[in-house]
Order: structure tokens, then C-alpha cells, then sequence
């Protein structure tokens, strides 16, 4: 199979090597990153799901570790910043007592998103939850699966199209008949039964590892491959045939959804962290509010399970902790890296200023992604604003979207942001 892989890889008229220079420096719990504010660990959450003692841990951890903060991240993940040189090892024990490190060796590649709703408000096809625990249970067990980046996404996608609409390297997402999985970003896609679903997961990203190791390029998603998306399909319908799973082609469904927005759903109260940034007090006040478990999305957000629908008066207080819960807010729009001074890259304090720009975002339009270079660390997929800092001062402001060319303006600093919205879009 290697060698008609590797002569598929070779002859594509298609392909465009994305070769990386150095190895995958993704940080993790036991792979730390040195940040100007200290060491820098990032905790895999698969689907963003942490019982209540989970969740409080890690209000210890960085409380007893960190800077005292907790900074969620496009993939419903974790961040802890702040850390100390040589605490590595009470992290990892810390945070191994809580459930939250399975595996040493594969404790980078736990990068699952899943729909957050699913299962609470009767949205959806049905509740992928048990996908969840198939998939990150069979990652942790494959001993290939410790070869893929951390940069190697898995979604599950309840229906909705809500984490459909991310841009993973393998989306599985519940549909008429079955599961449809598809690969990168090809228009086409595979039906497979409910029940074989996290299984095709695995097996489609240990066909990228093998197309990795044909071609001896150094990559790390499927987009990097260099062979199309159509040849890369076949590769895993041959691996799924050999795997014994049963699959049809099919055109694949690219109906979307936003993420839920901030308020009362049915049982359940989403908040919205403004900036990903929370302290571990209001951390923890929520994990107070939550029915078991707490759920992170990939839009910086926490979906509480509650015992009852949430009433008013627990939303005024959530509200009055520096939190979103209004629907209308335009906090869940705006986006932003660490910037200055927790990052030596960044030309500008990029928080502060998209805090104090917030007023001329408005409700509507295309969000915005503050960043402190050219490398816009964090910044969402899909259309948006890239508001990036400049060395001379102020930012340059262009849009990102799909199919269209990209207006830019610039602006002395976000007291213009208005104006300079009004440049650049519609």
C-alpha cells in the first residue's frame, strides 16, 4: 500500500508540499512553552467537557501555578500562564489526579471539538457524547495516533453544523443513515454506520500518518498534504475497506450554524468569556452553577448544564461577574492573541485596545481578530477582520473572506476603529 501511496503522492498534478522547517512545537502539560509572562501549558479538554472537579482543578492549578487565570482557546481547550520554571512535574501530577492526562504520550493529540448543545437542547440528529468517549478512548490506545501534530483536529458534529464548520482535519458528523465523515477540506464524503463512526475517525487520521511517511514531507494537517483531496480519499476508503468498515461516497452536507449564543437555553446557561480570559474566581463561580459538568466551546464560550432553567437573577449575576450573557452583546465578535505584555512578538497591547474599541463593533458584521503580528496567533477560520498591529504604530485592518479580495485601510489606534470599519466593509 506504501508504494502506490508514495507513487500517488509523487505524480499528483495538484499537490503543493507545505513543508515545515522545524519540528510540531505545539505546547501541551508536558510540553511547556516559555512566554514572556512565564511558562505557558496547554490542556486538551476532547470535546471541551469537564466534570465539576475537573473544572476546579484547574482553578487550583492556576491559582496555586499560574498567574490565577484561565484562558480558553479556539478548540475548547485550556490554557494555563504564568508558570514557573521546574513546576512541570507538579502540573502534570495535578492535573493526572484530576482525570485530565490519560495518556503522557498522547496527551498533545487529544484535540477533539464536538457540538456543545448536543444532548441538552434537543438540537441536532443525536447526542455525540459517545462518540466522544470512543474516539479519545481509541486515540489514546493507538500507538500511531502519538505520531499526529498537535495541530490535528477531530470534530463531531451533532447535525447542526455548528463545529462542522471549523475547518478539522477529520469531521464526523451525524446524518440520515449514518455518519458522514469527511476529510479536510474535500467536497466529498463518506457514509459510514453511527456505530463505526470513531473508528473511521482513527482510521482516516492514521491514513494521513501514513501518506505523511510516504511522501517524507514534514506536515502537519491534511490541507498540507501534498496530494489532492480527491486522492487522499481514496487512500482512507482503502484503508476503511481494510479495516472491515463499510462506506459509500456521497456529497458532503455544507449547511452550517453559528455556536450557541450567550443566554438561556432550555436547562442549560451559555456564557461567553470576552477574550477566552477568566480569573479562577469567576471560574469557579461557575462550575458553582453547573449540573455535573461544565462544557467549553470553540468559541470561548461555557455551556453550564443546570438543574433548571436558569433564571433571571442567576443571569444578572453572572452578568455582574464581568460575563456575557446577553445575546446581543458584541463580545462573542471580537477575538484577540495575548499581545503585549505576555508575548514579545506582539507590537501592542491588543487586549486593552479591542476592550476599548468595543463600543464601534455593533451587533452585526463580520468579527473581528486583534493581533500583535503578522502571525495572528489563535485567529478563528472564516470570514472576519484581521485587525494586526504594524511596527510603526496603530494597525492595518483587511478583511478575510472567502472568494473575495481583501480591502485593507489602516488606523491610529481603536478610537478609529469605526471609521476604519467603514473603509473596508459594506
Amino acid at each position: 500500500m506504501l508504494a502506490a501511496m508514495s507513487a500517488s503522492l509523487n505524480s499528483s498534478p495538484q499537490a503543493t508540499v507545505v513543508a515545515r522547517g522545524r519540528g510540531d512545537a505545539c505546547p501541551g502539560t508536558l510540553r511547556l512553552h516559555s512566554a514572556d509572562d512565564g511558562a505557558l501549558a496547554r490542556i486538551r479538554i476532547p470535546g471541551g467537557v469537564l466534570t465539576t472537579a475537573q473544572a476546579l482543578a484547574l482553578a487550583d492549578v492556576a491559582t496555586r501555578l499560574g498567574d490565577g487565570d484561565l484562558h480558553l482557546t479556539s478548540r475548547g481547550n485550556v490554557q494555563v500562564r504564568g508558570l514557573e520554571g521546574g513546576c512541570g512535574g507538579e502540573l502534570a501530577a495535578s492535573l493526572e489526579a484530576a482525570g485530565l492526562l490519560p495518556s503522557a504520550t498522547h496527551e498533545r493529540v487529544r484535540n477533539i471539538v464536538a457540538s456543545p448543545l448536543s444532548g441538552l437542547d434537543g438540537g441536532g440528529r443525536f447526542d455525540v457524547r459517545p462518540w466522544l468517549g470512543d474516539l479519545d478512548s481509541r486515540l489514546c490506545a493507538s500507538a500511531s495516533a502519538r505520531s499526529l501534530s498537535g495541530r490535528f483536529l477531530f470534530a463531531l458534529d451533532d447535525g447542526r453544523g455548528d463545529v462542522a464548520a471549523l475547518g478539522a482535519d477529520v469531521t464526523v458528523r451525524a446524518a440520515d443513515g449514518g455518519a458522514e465523515l469527511a476529510l479536510g477540506a474535500h467536497r466529498e464524503a463518506l457514509l459510514v454506520s453511527e456505530r463505526d463512526a470513531p473508528r473511521a475517525a482513527l482510521v482516516a487520521a492514521q491514513t494521513f500518518l501514513e501518506a505523511v511517511s510516504a511522501s517524507d514531507a514534514r506536515v502537519w494537517r491534511i490541507a498540507e498534504l501534498p496530494l489532492n483531496g480527491a486522492e487522499f480519499l481514496e487512500l482512507a476508503r482503502t484503508r476503511l475497506a481494510a479495516a472491515g468498515i463499510v462506506h459509500e461516497g456521497r456529497s458532503r452536507d455544507r449547511s452550517y450554524t453559528p455556536g450557541p449564543p450567550p443566554g438561556a437555553i432550555g436547562d442549560s446557561l451559555c456564557v461567553h468569556i470576552p477574550l477566552g480570559r477568566l480569573s479562577a474566581g469567576q471560574w469557579r463561580r461557575l462550575a458553582g452553577l453547573a449540573a455535573g459538568e461544565l462544557r467549553l466551546t470553540p468559541w470561548r464560550g461555557v455551556v453550564l448544564p443546570t438543574s433548571a432553567p436558569p433564571t433571571d437573577e442567576v443571569l444578572a449575576g453572572v452578568a455582574a461577574d464581568g460575563l456575557v450573557v446577553d445575546p446581543a452583546s458584541p463580545w462573542p465578535r471580537v477575538g484577540a492573541c495575548i499581545g503585549s505584555p505576555g508575548c514579545a512578538k506582539s507590537r501592542a497591547d491588543v487586549r486593552a485596545d479591542a476592550a476599548a474599541s468595543l463600543p464601534a463593533v455593533g451587533a452585526r458584521g463580520l468579527p473581528l481578530y486583534w493581533s500583535g503580528c503578522e502571525r495572528r496567533c489563535g485567529h478563528p477560520p472564516g470570514d472576519r477582520v484581521d485587525v494586526v498591529a504594524v511596527a510603526e504604530g496603530g494597525y492595518r485592518l483587511s478583511t478575510a473572506v472567502a472568494g473575495q479580495d481583501t480591502p485593507a485601510t489602516t488606523m491610529p489606534g481603536p478610537s478609529a476603529l469605526a471609521a476604519a470599519l467603514a473603509a473596508i466593509t459594506p
